[in-house]
């Protein structure tokens, strides 16, 4: 079977550049280009120079409809605009499209469920092994305590990240909110800032952190009377979330379109 074709959407930034060498160190797949703004300082430049591997022959492009014409997946960890652009070329172009971009709306959300109509679409707030276990694991957790137990989930990440709470905050709030068989919209505080009131029974809070070149870190906590079960993760390199995502893209090669999650590339029960 030939390697498969990837394409890394925003090649140039720090996740890009993990993601050009993360394909490049994994077995049966191969670099085949990226793309960067237009007008952006990287376009032009050997995508390998810039993720610091040497020379692949491969320049970074402005224009992602002829790279995503000749490619069998994309890889996107940019912004929910660029993202669900992404998403209906790769539909039209009936390929894979990993997603690890945070942060959509309602709508843009909509649009891919509809791209994963033509699209084989994998999207997850995070794509390591270690915060999918995790997940499973808070689930279950929330599923066996009741109400008495407080849920809190606490993140931090660098100073650049725009987003808040993380995709990875709002997966485990959700994950925390199926074992209790409820609706993380109608339990959800993101916020808490003067005189608000006792904290309600059964709420799911969440407290953002951002500093410094922290790459990501999550707790969540189940908080009872006289007692507290954390559960965390934490991230020291952005490798472990490219490899994940090179890993989703070789799972979903030659699977029929759909939006899939890393639950099923790792074979985890839905």
């Amino acid at each position: 079977m030939s390697e498969m074709k990837l394409a890394v959407m925003g090649a140039g930034g720090r996740m890009g550049q993990a993601l050009v060498r993360a394909i490049h160190d994994v077995d049966g797949c191969v670099v085949a280009g990226g793309t960067e703004q237009p007008g952006g300082e990287l376009v032009g430049l050997d995508i390998g120079e810039v993720a610091g591997i040497g020379t692949l022959g491969i320049n970074i492009v402005d224009d992602p409809l002829p790279l995503i014409a000749k490619v069998d997946g994309i890889l996107d960890f940019t912004i929910p605009a660029a993202s669900t652009t992404f998403a209906a070329f790769a539909a039209q172009a009936r390929i894979v499209h990993i997603i690890g971009t945070t942060g959509f709306s309602k709508t843009g959300e909509q649009q891919i469920e509809a791209a994963a109509r033509h699209a084989t679409i994998v999207k997850a707030g995070n794509m390591s092994l270690g915060v999918n276990l995790v997940t499973a694991l808070v689930e279950q957790v929330a599923k066996a305590l009741d109400d008495s137990f407080d849920i809190e989930v606490v993140e931090m990440h660098h100073r650049h990240k725009v987003d808040a709470p993380s995709g990875t905050a709002l997966m485990l709030g959700e994950a925390a909110a199926r074992g209790r068989e409820v609706s993380l919209d109608d339990k959800a505080v993101r916020s808490r800032d003067g005189i608000v009131g006792a904290r309600k029974s059964g709420d799911i809070g969440f407290a953002t952190l951002r500093g410094g070149s922290v790459v990501g870190e999550h707790t969540v906590m189940f908080a009872g009377e006289g007692e507290r079960i954390e559960i965390s993760h934490i991230a020291n390199d952005r490798t472990i979330f490219a490899r994940g995502a090179v890993k989703a893209a070789l799972w979903a090669n030659g699977k029929p379109p759909g939006l899939y999650s890393m639950k099923n590339v790792l074979g985890f029960s839905e």
